[in-house]
């Protein structure tokens, strides 16, 4: 680690927002066989969404959700607590994707975005949900015209957008690395994702759901409905939501769509009030920059800096086994990057690193759908803590066979090109991920490959 052993060494290997003497008690595994009218599989966002949905739009319903670890055991516990508006990775994404429905994709990431904010209120989810809205930064010059234009791109969409040039940015968050920035207040928020799933599940169980954990879906077999075989017995459901999003689904059909890409994540100790008065950051919103390796960051509730993101890395084979939320090269990165962008703070000790596994489709949304009884919805590729509950109730529309706005949606309707199999999977990761870097160290400028992928709607991202 070199000279930033000491801000390391004492760090736990543990994700910040589950790591707590408070966190709820495991709930206990599947029994025995049983069935239910939908089973939901997976504990994270999607799933606990679904399973609330499901309950709110038909109360008779038998709803079973199945968990293989702990509830946000994936990206619902690990992730940095960014809230966002958007279901299209962004504006300019969605412009590109869809131009002729982008309008309407705002409307409902917004609609999604104020039901979230008035069930964690109505419920007394005590989450820390703060629609704060977020700041992007430029580091490098080239970015200071696309902040500009992304500006713009907000304000045509009816939302608040401050371009701020150097002086100003800095006035609000105090870095020297700053060269420009966007204050987007209206742009979602900021959340705490392992106490927003805890009070999910307490909501669902409320509205009659049975939840287990430690239930992992071993495999699926459609015959007069659906069986599904865990560890502890057969399960015959009515209906499925597969809601494994970057682990592996039981149905093999779906994996070809999901690359699960790792991101890794410190936090530090609570900073004294002379460090935070030496920062600025007086909104304690979002922050993210604007490389293609882009980092993220943000204040916890408790007067720390969260600090993640820049390198995507994928493990050959797609795995996601615990072992790999170490990272010793990455977090050695991170913690450089950190004191780079916030000098002041030299000295600082980091009391939490994690990593853990995104799951990323090649045009950075969902891929939705239904076949005899079981329906899916997987792919977020990092923006998934608001957007998941679109995502369900989505999913639930397919199973249902109901002609909604949202089934509607050519985003719903087309399924993204696959990710290639191993073993040419993992080196055409590899040269993308050059590629990229290349990029952010040649003025933004993208070479041929990256450009023949932006062609079709092609990308590789967290």
């Amino acid at each position: 680690m070199g000279q930033l052993d000491p801000a390391l060494r004492d760090a736990e290997i543990a994700a910040y927002w589950t790591a707590r003497a408070d966190a709820p008690a495991p709930r206990e595994p599947l029994p025995g066989d049983d069935r239910a009218d939908l089973v939901v599989v997976g504990g994270g966002f999607t799933g606990l969404w679904a399973a609330i949905l499901a309950k709110r739009r038909r109360p008779d319903l038998d709803v079973l959700l199945l968990e293989a670890h702990r509830l946000g055991h994936g990206g619902s516990g690990r992730n940095g607590g960014f809230v966002s508006e958007s279901l299209t990775h962004g504006l300019a994404h969605g412009s590109f994707c869809w131009p002729a429905e982008n309008d309407r994709l705002v409307r409902l990431g917004r609609e999604n975005l104020q039901a979230i904010d008035e069930f964690v209120r109505d419920e007394a989810i005590d989450a820390d949900f703060r629609l704060c809205g977020k700041t992007s930064v430029a580091t490098e010059p080239h970015e200071v015209e696309e902040l500009s234009d992304e500006a713009e791109l907000y304000r045509e969409h009816g939302m608040a957008a401050r371009f701020l040039g150097a002086g100003g940015i800095r006035a609000d968050v105090n870095s020297p690395t700053y060269r420009a920035g966007v204050r987007l207040p209206d742009a979602g928020g900021l959340v705490d994702p392992a106490r927003l799933t805890w009070g999910l599940a307490a909501a669902a169980q409320r509205l009659g759901v049975r939840i287990h954990e430690g239930s992992p879906v071993r495999a699926l077999r459609r015959d007069a409905g659906v069986r599904l075989k865990t560890p502890q017995g057969t399960v015959r459901a009515g209906g499925v939501v597969l809601a494994t999003n970057a682990f592996p689904a039981p149905l093999r059909s779906i994996r070809r769509y999901v690359l699960p890409i790792w991101d890794y994540v410190l936090v530090t100790e609570p900073l004294s009030a002379q460090r935070w008065d030496s920062l600025g950051w007086r909104d304690r919103q979002g922050v993210t920059d604007s490389a293609n390796r882009f980092h993220y960051y943000r204040p916890t509730p408790d007067g720390r800096i969260l600090w993640g993101g820049y390198d995507a890395v994928y493990y050959y084979g797609g795995r996601t086994d615990p072992a790999l939320a170490r990272n010793d090269a990455a977090h050695h990165v991170l913690a450089r990057h950190f004191f780079r962008t916030f000098p002041q703070l030299e000295g600082l000790r980091f009391t939490h690193r994690w990593g853990g596994p995104i799951d990323s489709t090649v045009r950075f949304t969902p891929v939705f759908g239904c076949d005899r009884g079981v329906a899916h919805a997987v792919g977020y590729t990092g923006l998934g803590v608001a957007a998941s509950r679109f995502g369900a109730q989505t999913a639930l529309d397919l199973l249902w066979g109901e002609d909604t706005e949202r089934t509607r949606l050519r985003m719903v309707r087309d399924r993204p090109i696959p990710f290639p199999p191993e073993p040419l999977r993992w080196p055409l990761v590899q040269y993308t991920r050059r590629a990229l870097a290349r990029a952010d160290e040649n003025g933004g400028r993208r070479g041929r490959w990256l450009r023949f992928l932006d062609a079709r709607g092609i990308g590789l991202g967290s």
